[in-house]
């Protein structure tokens, strides 16, 4: 048996926990590795000021929306490529790969140039002060710029998952988050280059995962050849990587303005508070992230057998992860509430009313965390088979309809309370719009599957 049979093999017949875990724990610890970047960067340049905190804060939302164009291409490439594996179309799923690929990098290029182009203004517009800014742009000018590796590494990294080689992109953000960690108080403190060596650190381990990700294609061990003659951009393969690729980068988008978001309302506050909701919220990312990353390994299980018509292992895929994805956010959670002060003390010199902030933060967004795990099995699930509408609402729910409402109105009534619990809130109403969106799954899947039985006895 081959290698690359092997890999859908896993896709459609290894038992559902076999595959999940084979799967999902990869692309988890890969996600969680990639949060690790940011998370080294905020540590190590917490040591140097408040200031300096708030800058990383200020850029960590625009990173993350360009970030954002990688998975318009990756996640959409990638739901349909595990379709048409399970149809058996593996040559217009190369197709769809190559595509996706070079996509990606002309698009994420244009963007950067422009956004470089206007940086300092655009920083004031995502809330920087004026004692932050100065730092913000040292900062952003190289991070920004070197995004645009990030763009391809987020690009295969669903790429490679969805034709089952999570292992793979495990390894590739593995080896860049080392570099990084290494690489972070070199530049920073050896180099005297403060915030700015933060970034060119990240820029090199951003690289790094790149170079191995294209030994990967040049090695021939993936499904697909990436050749930009396979590039199709007919309207039918457009409308299938972006029916799902836009609502997955609006979803990014949407993470990102409620970091945005966070940081404008947290600026009449002063420098502290908005240092405290940015170490804050890069902890949570990395619990929510962790979650992200498993439901990257569940998708191409799930659209696998979606399109091979095997509901049996659809539905009994679901069940498993909700049930390890909610115990992994119970623990996650329970950290957060009984650890804050602990956890957020290690992003800063000394502020005590960051740490109070984030603490109070954290212990909030740890009691709803619990909810994520549900939510996010439904919100990934509908995307994976296709349904774009429906995905598109569900996903939208906890950043975007139910978050932005309630981060303008809580603080008008609660004052900064209102900024630490606005998430909180939100995660529980989209728990409650997921809980429909599953009644009515299940009913769905449970016709499809007794219409197959009948089917099959004719």
């Amino acid at each position: 048996m081959s290698r690359k049979t092997k890999k859908t093999d896993l896709l459609g017949v290894v038992p559902i926990k076999m595959a999940l875990l084979a799967m999902g724990v990869p692309t988890m610890v890969g996600m969680l590795i990639n949060v690790l970047y940011n998370l080294a960067d905020a540590y190590f340049v917490g040591n140097l000021g408040t200031e300096q905190m708030g800058a990383i804060s200020i850029a960590f939302p625009l990173g993350q929306a360009i970030v954002g164009l990688g998975l318009l291409f990756g996640s959409g490439a990638a739901s349909y490529i595990s379709r048409l594996l399970g149809n058996g179309e593996r040559e217009k799923a190369g197709r769809v790969a190559s595509t996706a690929l070079y996509g990606s990098i002309f698009v994420g290029i244009l963007v950067i140039a422009s956004v470089l182009a206007f940086l300092p203004s655009v920083l004031k517009c995502l809330g920087a002060t004026e004692t932050i800014l100065p730092y913000a742009v040292d900062y952003s000018r190289i991070y920004v710029a070197m995004s645009v590796f990030n763009v391809f590494n987020v690009m295969m990294n669903s790429i490679v998952t969805s034709e089952g080689s999570a292992k793979m992109t495990m390894f590739a953000l593995l080896a860049g988050a080392v570099f990084n960690v290494v690489l972070d108080p070199i530049f920073i403190y050896s180099f005297h280059l403060g915030v700015t060596g933060a970034a060119v650190a990240t820029g090199i381990s951003q690289i790094f995962t790149s170079l191995i990700y294209v030994n990967y294609i040049l090695q021939k061990k993936s499904l697909f050849t990436f050749s930009i003659k396979e590039c199709d951009f007919s309207k039918k393969i457009a409308a299938e990587i972006f029916k799902i690729g836009v609502p997955t980068m609006v979803f990014q988008l949407l993470t990102s303005l409620a970091s945005v978001l966070i940081n404008m309302q947290s600026r009449e506050f002063g420098d502290s508070v908005i240092a405290g909701m940015g170490a804050a919220t890069r902890i949570i990312s990395m619990g929510s992230l962790m979650v992200f990353g498993f439901m990257k390994g569940f998708q191409p299980i799930a659209g696998y057998s979606y399109g091979a018509g095997d509901y049996s292992r659809l539905r009994e895929a679901v069940r498993t992860a909700i049930l390890w994805s909610t115990v992994f956010c119970v623990a996650f959670g329970a950290l957060l509430v009984i650890f804050p002060a602990v956890i957020v003390s290690c992003f800063t010199a000394g502020d005590m009313e960051m740490i109070h902030v984030g603490s109070c933060a954290l212990r909030a967004n740890g009691i709803s965390f619990l909810l994520f795990g549900f939510y996010t099995v439904y919100s990934s699930l509908y995307l994976a088979l296709g349904r774009a509408g429906k995905g598109f609402v569900l996903g939208a729910c906890r950043q975007g309809i139910c978050f932005i409402p309630l981060i303008f109105v809580l603080p008008v009534f609660m004052g900064e309370n209102g900024i630490l619990y606005a998430q909180p809130v939100a995660d529980v109403l989209a728990a409650g719009v997921a809980l429909f969106a599953a009644i009515e799954f299940r009913k769905d899947l449970n016709y499809r599957w007794k219409e197959g039985r009948e089917k099959n006895r004719k």
